[in-house]
């Protein structure tokens, strides 16, 4: 199901281009970065896996559940978390949940 980005982002954010991927968000790009502004209805779950790019990302609605190098650590409204360039990582969200991500091309 395809949700278009969370009410509590700015029109503005929901206009932007549909990112194409498993996860709903909507796709900012700069020069060395894509912002990513992401929805996750409760109960999505992300499978193990590596980016090329180094990742931040900021939540804004909810809480991100995310389990690095076997630690899981939990992040809320207004915490920052970040991922080196093939990191594996894992994520769970229990509750809906919306945040900003940075996508750092290498």
């Amino acid at each position: 199901m395809l949700i278009l980005a969370k009410a509590h982002f700015p029109d503005r954010i929901r206009s932007l281009p549909a990112f194409e991927g498993p996860f709903d968000a909507r796709r900012l790009e700069a020069e060395g970065c894509e912002v990513l502004f992401a929805s996750y209805p409760a109960g999505t779950t992300i499978d193990p896996h590596t980016h090329p790019t180094e990742n931040c990302g900021v939540i804004t609605e909810g809480e991100l559940i995310l389990i690095t190098d076997g630690v899981e650590r939990r992040f809320g409204p207004g915490e920052w978390y970040h991922l080196a360039p093939e990191q594996e990582h894992s994520a769970r969200f229990e509750v809906a949940t919306s945040e900003i991500e940075f996508w750092f091309s290498p």
